[in-house]
């Protein structure tokens, strides 16, 4: 996915704020990390570095003095090297993005023919940032060239902009990701995540609203694009992506995973010991869903993260499956004898899960109920780019579906309805192939009610395929 931090200040350097505000977004990519800064004589400072076999902070921290000036935007970033630095007759500006164009090359087969040039990858692909700032200086001032963006790109775009008058924000179209405003005594920031605030003595002081624009400067927030009536942010912020601490629409991350699970302990009917949480996302749930149920919540799985940066990447599937394997450790003491109800933010593949179960099993595990945040995954992303964004044959729901029907497109409206034969038969054997006791999925009417927010601003593409806004 990605996420971007910029921070401007009145009198003092910017660059440990950069440096930390960009680190708090390194939950959200694990590929590539960036900053520039702009100093008051108008000189660009830019480095960029891979995250693919370390963390964010040992790629910058020695050079961080070579980032002079009052104002700066980073970026952590799944596919390409940002920020970016143009010259143009905008004037010069640094961009980076969190966006997913699911028409990269029809666009850049316009701008070629318009006598426009694009940079390429060693491997011959486009950056996206740069096909962004193309479109963007096709306008005649910002806010006509992003306005150009959001009716040219079939997907998402929310961006950064930092210029000699500010840091430009501009929010997805239809707010499919966030942005957030801050302010301090100091001066202003913005964020994808703010849960790099509190740390950095900022207070949250505007969720930017879908398709708006606005210019912060060291002192104030300037409206330059109001916000669209329609909105379909993401609801997997919430239930994976998100850190447990930040907010969005102003609906706090962790507060929602309780509620779902709450509201799936309340309902549930299952005898279980206790309840266990699969770190780090699916911990929240499991809190909740204990309270719901009225039943202990013990750590029978914890994770070990000292040296297994979440950024490291093998290079095959084998490794990556040990990897993720070798972070999951559980706790054989507490879990021996133990009807166990786990918790966790969805299933994708399921081959982590299944590995996960008979491990659970062979260390004593009586029972192994598995309780999961969000409905099934039916259909792959075409908005945001999740870095865990499968194709549908991917999906064990899909694979499932295939097997039953022949194809892995047929009936998918019946197999995604709650309650149908079809979807009841689609969890049976998701649960008999993870070797699971019992297995549910939270519904989207209780995670639209834990979000808080109207169906119609919440996109659920994922579960029910009902969002084909902008594609």
């Amino acid at each position: 996915m990605g996420g971007f931090f910029g921070v401007k200040f009145k009198n003092k350097a910017c660059r440990a704020e950069l440096f930390y505000g960009t680190d708090y977004q390194s939950h959200l990519g694990t590929r590539r990390a960036g900053m520039a800064t702009l100093t008051d004589e108008g000189e660009f400072f830019r480095s960029i570095h891979s995250l693919e076999q370390s963390y964010f902070r040992t790629k910058f921290e020695d050079e961080l003095n070579k980032f002079q000036g009052r104002s700066g935007i980073g970026v952590i970033s799944d596919t390409d090297a940002q920020p970016m630095l143009f010259h143009s007759h905008l004037g010069r500006f640094a961009l980076v993005t969190v966006a997913k164009i699911n028409n990269q090359e029809e666009l850049a087969q316009q701008l070629l023919a318009e006598n426009m040039h694009l940079s390429e990858f060693s491997s011959g692909r486009i950056n996206p940032t740069e096909l962004v700032a193309l479109l963007i200086i096709k306008g005649k001032n910002f806010v006509e060239g992003i306005e150009n963006v959001y009716r040219s790109i079939k997907g998402s775009c929310s961006m950064l902009l930092l210029t000699a008058d500010g840091i430009i924000a501009a929010r997805d179209r239809w707010g499919r990701t966030p942005i957030v405003v801050g302010q301090s005594e100091e001066g202003m920031a913005v964020t994808s995540e703010s849960t790099a605030f509190p740390n950095l003595g900022f207070r949250t002081l505007h969720y930017v609203g879908p398709g708006e624009i606005v210019r912060i400067t060291d002192s104030e927030m300037i409206p330059m694009r109001a916000p669209e009536k329609e909105m379909q942010i993401c609801s997997f912020l919430w239930i994976y992506y998100g850190f447990p601490t930040s907010c969005y629409e102003g609906r706090n991350v962790e507060q929602m995973r309780n509620e779902c699970g709450k509201s799936m302990g309340e309902t549930d009917d299952v005898e279980v010991d206790c309840v266990c949480g699969i770190p780090d996302s699916g911990i929240g749930m499991a809190v909740g869903y204990a309270e719901g149920r009225k039943v202990p919540y013990l750590r029978t799985i914890a994770k070990y993260t000292p040296t297994w940066p979440r950024s490291f990447m093998p290079g095959n599937q084998e490794m990556r499956n040990l990897v993720a394997k070798m972070k999951l450790i559980q706790n054989t003491d507490m879990l021996r004898g133990k009807k166990c109800c786990f918790c966790d933010d969805s299933i994708v593949r399921g081959t982590q899960l299944r590995d996960n179960t008979a491990a659970l099993f062979e260390d004593g595990a009586k029972e192994i109920h598995m309780r999961i945040a969000c409905p099934p995954l039916i259909y792959a992303c075409p908005f945001v780019n999740f870095s865990a964004s499968k194709s549908e044959l991917e999906l064990i729901t899909r694979r499932v579906i295939q097997d039953f029907e022949g194809d892995m497109n047929k009936n998918l409206e019946a197999y995604a309805t709650e309650g149908s034969p079809e979807y009841e038969r689609m969890v049976n054997e998701i649960a008999r192939r993870l070797n699971l006791t019992s297995l549910k999925f939270s519904t989207i009417s209780t995670i639209v009610k834990a979000i808080g927010l109207p169906k119609e601003k919440i996109c659920t593409h994922c579960f029910d395929g009902s969002s084909f806004f902008s594609l």
